[in-house]
């Protein structure tokens, strides 16, 4: 069984929906990606409705075992620090609702599980996640891309799978309940591989 992941690239002005499902073996496969912008010269309010209401669709549309959000950092604009945070919050909270766990992933990470380098530019980023997906043309805008990034990056990590469950510090999601189904047969194929089958 395939485990599902839906990236998500934060951002007021565009944010980057990307869903993934992953076998056991890594093989990735793309589900949907699109993105959502609102104008800077529309209300702060109406922007974050706007965020919520396309993160409640594709929640509910694609039903994703866990999400994949790329970690807000410090850059020398405050504004867009604040808008990429504010965007996440709404993302978080819709994911809570609905008891899907959520897992934070640096740009750096994403860079360095995709491409191999953590300093990759955002053409290489692209590149390798039309490679990853077998597409026929690149994901676009960049944003696109990112959010498929970050949902690969997820599934792909040495401990993409725990991180996928509640874990102390790492990740946001189901209290005591553990991992979903798909996500424990998920687990158990992942297992299976790494043993030869056996």
């Amino acid at each position: 069984m395939a485990l599902r992941v839906l990236g998500i690239d934060p951002g007021l002005t565009r944010c980057g929906f990307g869903v993934v499902d992953v076998e056991a073996n890594r093989r990735a496969s793309l589900v949907g990606v699109g993105v959502v912008g609102t104008h800077s010269e529309e209300p702060l309010d109406q922007r974050l409705l706007a965020i919520s209401l396309a993160i409640d669709e594709w929640l509910d549309r694609h039903t994703p075992d866990v999400l994949a959000v790329e970690r807000v950092f410090s850059q020398l604009n405050v504004s867009t620090v604040m808008g990429t945070a504010q965007a996440s919050g709404i993302v978080i909270a819709a994911a809570a609702r609905r008891g899907i766990a959520v897992a934070l992933h640096t740009p750096t990470e994403v860079k360095a599980a995709v491409t191999g380098n953590g300093q990759a530019d955002k053409a290489a980023v692209t590149k390798m996640v039309t490679r990853i997906l077998r597409l026929d043309t690149p994901p676009r805008p960049a944003d696109a891309a990112d959010a498929l990034a970050l949902a690969i990056t997820h599934a792909w990590r040495g401990n993409g799978l725990t991180s996928a469950a509640p874990r102390a510090g790492t990740a946001m999601g189901r209290g005591s309940a553990g991992l979903t189904p798909a996500q424990r047969a998920w687990a158990e194929a992942a297992a299976r591989a790494k043993r030869g089958g056996r």
